[in-house]
């Protein structure tokens, strides 16, 4: 079982050109929960931000809600992502996942968060929040 926090406000998964500058207001003074993730690779910059910081040139969807795993991950732990994006998956959620050093993020539909939490509760994990 895990503990999995749901983050406040609604999240923007998007795109930048490539070779575009990363905005200033992605790089710091994030409230306290926030994410960022930022992904460079030669099509283009994949940015994941709350949806109230996306930057207004970048394409995206901005109706995603954020779920982090509470606890800190071992590295070397596997299935963790597993055992979440199976019952999403079962519940014919779609998931976005992206994991930092420390832990393990899922990101969800805003308007499939009930399936979502449902689901995981179903798999014994405990949604908070």
């Amino acid at each position: 079982m895990l503990d999995i926090a749901l983050l406040p406000g609604k999240y923007a998964v998007c795109r930048l050109a490539p070779g575009s500058a990363l905005p200033p207001e992605l790089s710091g003074g994030l409230s306290d929960g926030d994410v960022v993730t930022v992904s460079w690779t030669a099509d283009g910059i994949s940015l994941i931000c709350p949806a109230d910081r996306a930057p207004e040139q970048a394409v995206g969807e901005t109706a995603w809600r954020c779920l982090r795993v509470g606890e800190p991950l071992d590295l070397a732990v596997s299935g963790t992502l597993a055992a979440l994006v199976d019952p999403l998956a079962a519940a014919r959620v779609s998931v976005v996942a992206f994991s930092t050093y420390d832990t393990d993020y899922l990101l969800v539909p805003a308007v499939r968060l009930r399936e979502a939490t449902a689901a995981l509760e179903r798999a014994g994990h405990r949604v908070l929040g």
